[in-house]
């Protein structure tokens, strides 16, 4: 009995220690001087930190994740879910591509001033930028007008009580 009783408190220490990790010592670490830890995790794993789709949503075009996670209360057909599922993932897959060519885009700017540059570069990275943003922020915005082109009006209506009650 007594000898359980260091492992048993040895234990305890262990599993406080796990359960003390904030959840920002799980991110990954950001090697972009540009980018917070929780920018640069958030652009790897697809996560909209730029808030992209406002103007969408103010003009009633709902994200399909939201039309999935309220698929029942909202009385999505399964074609609906099966479409909607579809353009979901495809723009998951599309924020995950573009987050990390904006990680690599900003890695390539901090080196050129870490190194040295010039016009030119800056010109054509800071463009580059621009380019990646577009392209994420128009994907956002057609998987918003492609979920709402399946939806009734009532469903839409439905999604927006959803959404801003939760």
């Amino acid at each position: 009995m007594l000898k359980t009783i260091p492992v048993f408190i040895a234990s305890l220490f262990i599993y406080s220690g796990i359960a003390a990790q904030t959840p920002d010592s799980t991110l990954k670490k950001s090697p972009v001087k540009t980018l917070t830890d929780a920018q640069y995790t958030a652009l790897l794993k697809g996560d909209d930190i730029y808030n992209m789709p406002p103007v969408a949503l103010l003009n009633h075009y709902p994200m399909p994740d939201v039309a999935m996670q309220f698929k029942k209360e909202a009385g999505l057909s399964p074609i609906q879910i099966t479409k909607i599922e579809a353009i979901a993932k495809e723009l998951k897959r599309k924020r995950i591509e573009m987050g990390g060519f904006i990680v690599i885009n900003e890695k390539r700017l901090d080196d050129l001033f870490n190194k040295g540059t010039d016009e030119g570069s800056i010109i054509f990275y800071s463009n580059r930028s621009g380019l990646y943003y577009g392209e994420l922020r128009d994907a956002i915005l057609i998987a918003c007008y492609n979920t709402w082109k399946l939806l009734s009006p009532a469903q839409i209506k439905k999604l927006e009580t959803l959404q801003n009650h939760n």
